[in-house]
C-alpha cells in the first residue's frame, strides 16, 4: 500500500498465531512470581502487558477497517490466543492483589471465548497442528482464572464455573487429540508443544480448584475433592511425560530455525513449570518443587531464545520492506 510504512507493513503481516508470545510472556511471569522472583516476574509482566494492548489494537483495528480478513482470520487456531493470553495476564494480575483488573480480563474473556469457539471449532478436520489443541489451552484458561478469582474473593459461582470449564476443556482436548497429526512431533514449527501446554494449564486448572476450597469456601465434599486430586495427579504425570517426549523429539530432530510458533513451544514449558509448582503444593507432593524451579529456568532460557531469534527475523522483514 503507498504510504505504508515498512514498521506498519510488517506489522500487518504477523499471523493470528503471535499472540502465543504474550501467552508465553506472561506464563514466564507467572512461574517467576512462583519461585519468588518477584522483580524479574514484573519485567517479564511489562513485556507481556505491552505486547497485549499492541495486539489487542491491532485487533479492534482489524474489526473495524479490514473485516473480510478479521473474520478470515478468526477462523483459524490461532485466534484463540487472543482468549488464553488474556486469562495469562488476569491470573498474573490476581497475584498482584490487582482483582478489579483481573475480573476485566476475565469478562473480557468470556465474552470473546464463545465467539472465536463458535468460529474456529467448525473448521477442525483431520492431520491438523498442534495449533488444534488451542481450544482446550482457550477454556482451561478461563477456569483456571476463574478459580483463581474464586478463591481471592471468596464466590462460589467463580469456582463452579470453573469446575464446568475444567471438565468441558478436557472434552475439547479429546476431540483436538483425535484431529493432530502425529507427525507434527518431529515435523513441527513449534506449536506441536501445545499437545502437552493443553494438558499442562488442565492440570493447573484442576490444582487452582482444589486450592480454591478452604474455610472461606465449603465448594467440595470429600468424594469430588478425591476426583480433583486424582485427575490432577493423573493429568501431571501425563505433563511430565509429554515433555519429555517432546523434549526427546525436538532434540533427535533439530529445528533451529526461528518460527513464530516457536512462542507456542515457550508457553507449555512455562506452563508445565506453572503446573507442576501447584500441583507439588495442592497434592502434598513437595519433592516437585525442585523440579518445578528447574523447569521455570529452562522456561526462562527458551524464552530468550525465541526472543533473539524474533528480533534477527523482524529486523530482517524491515530492511526488505525498506
Amino acid at each position: 500500500m503507498p504510504g505504508t510504512s515498512p514498521l506498519r507493513a510488517w506489522w500487518a503481516q504477523r499471523p493470528p498465531a503471535a499472540g502465543a508470545a504474550v501467552m508465553a510472556t506472561g506464563i514466564v511471569s507467572v512461574g517467576l512470581q512462583m519461585i519468588r522472583q518477584e522483580l524479574l516476574s514484573r519485567v517479564f509482566l511489562a513485556m507481556a502487558c505491552v505486547a497485549w494492548l499492541a495486539l489487542a489494537a491491532s485487533f479492534v483495528v482489524g474489526l473495524l477497517v479490514a473485516r473480510e480478513r478479521w473474520v478470515t482470520e478468526a477462523k483459524t487456531p490461532g485466534a484463540l490466543t487472543a482468549v488464553a493470553a488474556t486469562t495469562v495476564l488476569g491470573t498474573r494480575f490476581s497475584t498482584l492483589g490487582r482483582l478489579e483488573l483481573a475480573e476485566a480480563l476475565f469478562a473480557l474473556a468470556a465474552v470473546l471465548w464463545p465467539v472465536l469457539m463458535l468460529l474456529v471449532v467448525p473448521h477442525w478436520h483431520r492431520h491438523m497442528p498442534g495449533a488444534v489443541f488451542l481450544g482446550c489451552v482457550a477454556t482451561e484458561g478461563l477456569a483456571v482464572l476463574a478459580a483463581t478469582l474464586a478463591k481471592a474473593e471468596a464466590t462460589a459461582w467463580l469456582a463452579h464455573t470453573a469446575l464446568v470449564l475444567f471438565w468441558l476443556g478436557l472434552v475439547l482436548y479429546c476431540f483436538a487429540l483425535a484431529r493432530f497429526e502425529p507427525r507434527q512431533l518431529t515435523e513441527g514449527a513449534g506449536d506441536q508443544w501445545i499437545a502437552g501446554g493443553a494438558l499442562a494449564i488442565s492440570a493447573l486448572a484442576g490444582a487452582k480448584l482444589i486450592a480454591a476450597d478452604g474455610p472461606r469456601l465449603h465448594l467440595w465434599n470429600d468424594d469430588d475433592r478425591d476426583v480433583l486430586r486424582k485427575v490432577t495427579g493423573a493429568l501431571l504425570v501425563l505433563v511430565l511425560a509429554c515433555y519429555v517426549v517432546l523434549l526427546v523429539a525436538e532434540l533427535v530432530h533439530l529445528r533451529p530455525r526461528y518460527d513464530v510458533r516457536r512462542w507456542a513451544t515457550v508457553f507449555p514449558m512455562g506452563m508445565t513449570a506453572a503446573a507442576t509448582l501447584s500441583g507439588a503444593a495442592v497434592l502434598g507432593v513437595p519433592w516437585l518443587k525442585g523440579p518445578g524451579q528447574v523447569l521455570v529456568w529452562i522456561a526462562v532460557a527458551v524464552w530468550i531464545a525465541v526472543a533473539v531469534g524474533a528480533l534477527a527475523a523482524a529486523r530482517a522483514r524491515l530492511s526488505a520492506a525498506r
